[in-house]
């Protein structure tokens, strides 16, 4: 890798932090089964300092995480002071052991008023969220160089407001396009609001990237495959170009497209050799063609997640390995990557799918809390000092 690459892990307040009591999925959780709650969660709230001294003993030098919103404003144009000398506590903490904070502002979660005012249905949507992007730049933009304002907010619109499955559950197609737009709009004056208070700031977005293949070569299958990969991986740069200064890429699957004579009119199939936990096939393959894909833009990029559910971590190791490969690749074809942040540091509530899924370097224990460095995070770390010494 290049000499000054970002080697780190990324974690989001309501997966681990536990206790998030203000936001619109804890109190959906309360309405489901005692295994999709995420109570205490990791107890990453109290026990940061631990977890950030694995990171460090790792090889990590740098580190992102989420803020959580619901906290910081737990009732309109309130703002809670503790939370954000908590916030300040964690970040004085990365900077003590050399992590680089990559900050990310909205993490999936909204606080229980915004949902009651329609959520990123709402006009007042973006106005909201800006006010609240203000606050925690002007108490806390001192110590972060580089702001994620959204992450997977395509991912987000499709869950919420497309498909249904997740808070909300406001189920529709022109409720998706509208909280895509709000989205978007939220991430410009967040991107303005930044820069006015700290002009020299990175700013972007983490945008869940897949890698689309056609079936065949068939020209319906291939111009398909174009459209799919333009509208859910392209389309919202478009709605805030050229509000960017890096590309943050999520990735974790690849998938095949084709096209049939009855609606939808398109199939998607994953495509891959082994399978995860949770039945997501592997394809590194697809991380390369994903970074290639985002070289058009002209920016830095990062891989701002990438990870594996691997309980037993027989899968782990390997894939880490192939997709840094990839990534090697892609820099090799010059795309200007200049960091990968492995998903995840810490098992953690993977959202709708609950405590299952296991996807940390770092095993918890979720009874007594107890933190465990997995074998793949001795390889990680190992890579990460190949490449010091490269």
């Amino acid at each position: 890798m290049k000499s000054g690459f970002l080697w780190g892990a990324a974690t989001s307040a309501h997966q681990v932090e536990g206790d998030n009591v203000k936001n619109n999925w804890w109190e959906w959780e309360m309405k489901q089964s005692v295994a999709m709650r995420s109570g205490r969660a990791a107890l990453h709230y109290e026990l940061f300092k631990e977890d950030f001294a694995l990171a460090k003993q790792i090889g990590h030098n740098a580190h992102r995480f989420s803020i959580e919103w619901s906290r910081i404003e737990p009732e309109r144009g309130k703002w809670d002071k503790r939370a954000l000398a908590h916030y300040r506590e964690v970040l004085e903490e990365l900077h003590r052991l050399n992590l680089v904070p990559f900050v990310t502002l909205h993490h999936f979660t909204d606080p229980r008023w915004f949902t009651e005012k329609d959520g990123w249905l709402s006009a007042n949507a973006p106005e909201a969220f800006a006010e609240y992007v203000k606050v925690v730049v002007e108490n806390l933009g001192d110590l972060v160089d580089n702001w994620v304002t959204l992450n997977e907010p395509v991912l987000l619109g499709t869950m919420s407001y497309w498909q249904g499955r997740w808070p909300p559950q406001k189920k529709g197609v022109f409720k998706f396009d509208r909280a895509i737009q709000h989205l978007a709009a939220a991430h410009k004056r967040a991107y303005r609001i930044i820069h006015r208070l700290q002009p020299d700031a990175q700013v972007g977005i983490a945008k869940h990237m897949i890698s689309y293949k056609p079936v065949s070569d068939v020209w319906s299958h291939v111009l398909t495959r174009g459209a799919i990969d333009w509208w859910f991986n392209h389309r919202f740069f478009k709605l805030t170009w050229p509000k960017h200064d890096y590309i943050g890429v999520n990735y974790y699957f690849q998938r095949k497209i084709g096209v049939k004579m009855v609606p939808p009119f398109f199939y998607q199939e994953d495509d891959g050799d082994r399978k995860s936990d949770i039945g997501w096939k592997i394809a590194p393959e697809g991380l390369f063609n994903v970074l290639k894909g985002v070289k058009k833009y002209g920016l830095p990029v990062y891989v701002t997640e990438n990870g594996i559910a691997d309980e037993k971590d027989v899968l782990r190791a390997d894939f880490i390995r192939d997709h840094l490969r990839a990534v090697e690749r892609a820099q090799k074809e010059g795309v200007d990557v200049r960091g990968y942040f492995h998903w995840s540091l810490l098992d953690n509530f993977e959202w709708d799918l609950g405590y299952g899924p296991r996807f940390g370097l770092v095993e918890v224990d979720y009874k007594t809390m107890e933190r465990k460095l997995r074998p793949s995070a001795y390889v990680y770390k190992a890579i990460i000092d190949q490449s010091k010494r490269n």
